[in-house]
């Protein structure tokens, strides 16, 4: 699988499949590429790219230091770079949103465009308490089949999913060990970001303002607990042309396969060509 060996010496994983229009994609805090499993085979002709951060997937661990924003965006312009490409559109979940904005003020002409799949400058701390409840930590569950289960019961704001896709993410996210089943990131991620919300004081409207300036759209689930109906409102408000679509039946996060998010993610793409 191919690999690039960040400034640091850290090996980061990637895959790129396709060509036309660069669609790099980052996945959540504690997720990797197969995220976007779901949406790859709905979308039209073009390159993408997904990157599991340092820590996560088959990328190297480097220790809870290197875990932040800046480092994760320092390692997607290694990647572009690596890829020859002088620019792409980027595709953020959750954390993956956070990196693009970031890049969007710091590194304008990287970012062709942006696409925030449920976040945004404001991160409700109802959210953030339910993440901080999991991270770092192996699941009780021992095998996929309990792991499954245990993700759709604990699926606040989630309606009419398979449990199909349950089992998907059990398999995709977790180990089976022999001991039971392991997260498959680096559990020092879990000091890295019970860090970051001590420290959680920076305001990021002006890093929206700045994705706002490209191609923009934003996906969120209707009962999302990480962004706040006020807050996409405010998002909207500021940035009239941005493309917006609520997803039903979804908290945080949308698949990013269900017919509001591909309708965003195609309308954002058809301003690129």
């Amino acid at each position: 699988m191919p690999h690039f060996t960040a400034d640091d010496g850290a090996s980061i994983h990637y895959t790129d499949e396709g060509h036309g229009i660069a669609l790099l994609c980052l996945a959540g805090l504690t997720r990797n590429g197969t995220d976007f499993d779901y949406l790859a085979p709905h979308l039209p002709p073009l390159r993408l790219i997904r990157m599991d951060y340092r820590g996560r997937g088959q990328s190297d661990w480097t220790g809870a230091e290197t875990y932040t924003v800046p480092q994760e965006a320092a390692d997607v312009l290694a990647l572009l770079d690596h890829l020859g490409l002088e620019s792409a559109a980027i595709l953020g979940t959750s954390r993956g949103g956070i990196v693009a904005l970031y890049l969007s003020a710091t590194a304008p002409d990287r970012v062709r465009g942006v696409i925030l799949n449920d976040v945004g400058p404001v991160l409700d701390p109802l959210g953030l308490e339910r993440i901080a409840e999991y991270i770092g930590r192996r699941p009780a569950a021992r095998s996929h089949a309990a792991a499954a289960v245990a993700l759709e019961h604990a699926a606040e704001g989630f309606a009419d999913v398979a449990p199909s896709r349950w089992m998907e993410e059990a398999r995709k996210h977790f180990i089976a060990t022999d001991q039971g089943l392991d997260i498959n990131y680096d559990p020092a991620l879990r000091k890295a970001f019970m860090e970051s919300l001590q420290g959680q004081t920076a305001d990021l409207w002006p890093l929206f303002d700045a994705a706002c300036t490209k191609p923009l759209a934003l996906i969120r689930g209707a009962n999302s607990d990480l962004l706040t109906q006020a807050t996409a409102d405010e998002m909207a408000s500021r940035c009239p042309a941005m493309i917006h679509e609520d997803v039903p039946d979804r908290g945080h996060v949308p698949f990013l396969d269900e017919p509001e998010s591909l309708s965003a993610i195609n309308r954002f793409l058809g301003l690129l060509l």
